[in-house]
């Protein structure tokens, strides 16, 4: 297949007539009986093609789209970008931090173009609303309008559904509260869900309410690194939605149907399950890091954990308490090092008493999104958590949910360290180190993770560094790693941004102290 000046397809086939059903094509020359068949290049027409049997007719946007934002693309987002055009419902699969968000956007972009699109709802967890979707695309899609309909007035969701931004951005239980709003707007096109699996079970609340406003033309993207990662049962809620005649009607079969009964309470995946959700997955591309060779070495996102209403009750204490100290006085580094540290604590779940007495707060939230973190890759996770206190609240947690868990920290012997080493590099099981920066930023390989996980901010750019370096270095069989910063409060947030920056010195912890009791 040629393209001919950007402007038609150019093909031979012994059967010309079937594509007389294209307006815009005709033959152009006979010879022996084949036939070569000009279609004018066009996302409709292409698509005709595909339907007619012609194998991997390419979407126009890969030559007819300027790609607008900061940064090109790289081939595999030319390449997503390309596949979704093409399909009204579809799939993504590719693993996390290759830039599924920005293919979608691109492409949605372009299907605006066209007036193919009117309007784009996003949905997501709540802790990418901003980062990961509004942040892309004012660096992408600049041109489009976008909101987060994310307010504690139900008034002022409604009336962020009913304006004409042509991106609505909305968290996964925020759908609840709006549905009937999106539904009767009836200019919502495209629906993109990130991090689909939320939507593996059709019982939910949830599910009920993407379900109801998808109406028989309204397309629908769903994006997700780890797709029926636990249970071949999972598929079945992702695929009700976006390919639905592809499993039976009723959940209860397609258990049946994937899963053989070996006790009253276990179940098993029968021998045919794994291609029974391939087929049922479709239509889908995926691209594993490996494959995406021209990507970043190093990867960081970031996760905006709300604080509990405790947590900021303590720690709006903690800061007036502060000012009122430092009132009058010079604030040196020593009790600059303390209040800060103070701050992160309450942050993170727990604070130290002067009497060495832990203090503990609700930290639901971010236990919650370290789950969300967990969920989207298949491969092994370290996470550094800077207080001890944090590392156990995390290790429970883990066990909780069944997610096989270690932890490192200054009381693991050096024996023991060893042995959890050795094991989650050569072993399945643990999947997940919880570790105390001090006790592994030097020296020690693990990379049999590729993502990396700070559940808080550490004290200094070398730690930061050598942390991430425990998974970047030789020995790393997946081509990045993925750095994933956790933050709620202001002070978390001034430190994950001078960290990313390499910005270092004794003057750093006087120079935050001073922002935080200012703002």
């Amino acid at each position: 297949m040629q393209i001919i000046e950007n402007k038609a397809l150019l093909f031979k086939t012994r059967s010309p007539d079937k594509y007389s059903v294209i307006p815009r094509s005709k033959v152009v020359s006979e010879d022996n009986g084949v036939f070569e068949v000009a279609v004018y290049w066009g996302l409709d027409e292409v698509r005709v093609l595909r339907n007619l049997g012609v194998k991997n007719p390419p979407s126009p946007i890969t030559a007819k789209y300027n790609w607008p934002g900061r940064h090109k693309p790289f081939a595999h987002q030319i390449d997503t970008a390309s596949f979704l055009t093409m399909n009204r419902r579809a799939f993504v699969f590719n693993d996390p931090g290759t830039g599924k968000t920005f293919s979608a956007l691109w492409a949605a972009d372009y299907l605006m173009k066209l007036k193919q699109v009117r309007r784009c709802l996003v949905l997501c967890p709540l802790s990418i609303m901003h980062d990961a979707w509004i942040s892309s695309i004012s660096k992408s899609i600049i041109h489009r309008t976008v909101v987060a309909a994310h307010h504690t007035q139900a008034s002022r969701r409604i009336e962020m559904v009913q304006g004409d931004y042509e991106f609505v951005v909305v968290n996964y239980d925020g759908l609840n509260l709006i549905a009937d709003e999106v539904a009767n707007d009836g200019r919502f096109d495209l629906v993109i869900v990130d991090e689909a699996n939320a939507y593996k079970n059709p019982t939910t609340k949830r599910w009920k309410s993407l379900n109801r406003i998808l109406k028989p033309d309204t397309m629908i993207w769903m994006m997700t690194g780890t797709p029926a990662s636990q249970s071949p049962v999972d598929a079945y809620g992702l695929a009700k939605l976006v390919n639905p005649s592809g499993v039976p009607k009723f959940l209860t079969a397609w258990q049946d149907k994937v899963m053989h009964k070996v006790s009253k309470f276990k179940w098993i995946p029968k021998p045919s399950a794994q291609q029974d959700v391939y087929n049922s997955l479709q239509p889908a591309i995926r691209y594993t890091k490996e494959e995406c060779t021209d990507l970043p070495p190093v990867l960081t996102e970031t996760r905006d954990v709300p604080l509990t209403a405790q947590q900021v009750k303590y720690y709006r204490m903690l800061k007036d308490r502060m000012l009122v100290q430092t009132a009058g006085e010079t604030i040196t580094a020593v009790n600059a090092a303390a209040g800060v540290s103070k701050l992160l604590q309450i942050s993170a779940g727990a604070a130290y008493t002067d009497e060495k007495e832990v203090v503990e707060f609700d930290c639901a939230p971010r236990l919650n999104v370290l789950l969300e973190v967990l969920e989207e890759t298949s491969r092994k996770v370290i996470i550094f958590a800077p207080f001890r206190h944090s590392i156990d609240t995390i290790h429970v947690h883990l066990q909780k949910h069944n997610i096989a868990s270690e932890v490192i920290h200054g009381d693991i012997s050096v024996n023991k360290r060893t042995d959890i080493f050795k094991r989650f590099q050569t072993t399945d099981a643990p999947r997940v180190l919880v570790i105390q920066p001090q006790a592994a930023s030097h020296g020690v390989t693990l990379t049999a993770a590729d993502t990396v996980v700070f559940y808080g901010p550490v004290m200094s750019v070398e730690t930061y560094l050598q942390c991430i370096a425990r998974a970047d270095r030789i020995g790393q069989t997946s081509t990045n790693v993925t750095v994933i910063h956790l933050q709620g409060s202001e002070i978390e947030k001034r430190m994950f941004n001078r960290l990313e920056k390499r910005v270092e010195g004794h003057d750093l912890l006087l120079s935050l102290y001073r922002e935080e009791l200012s703002s």
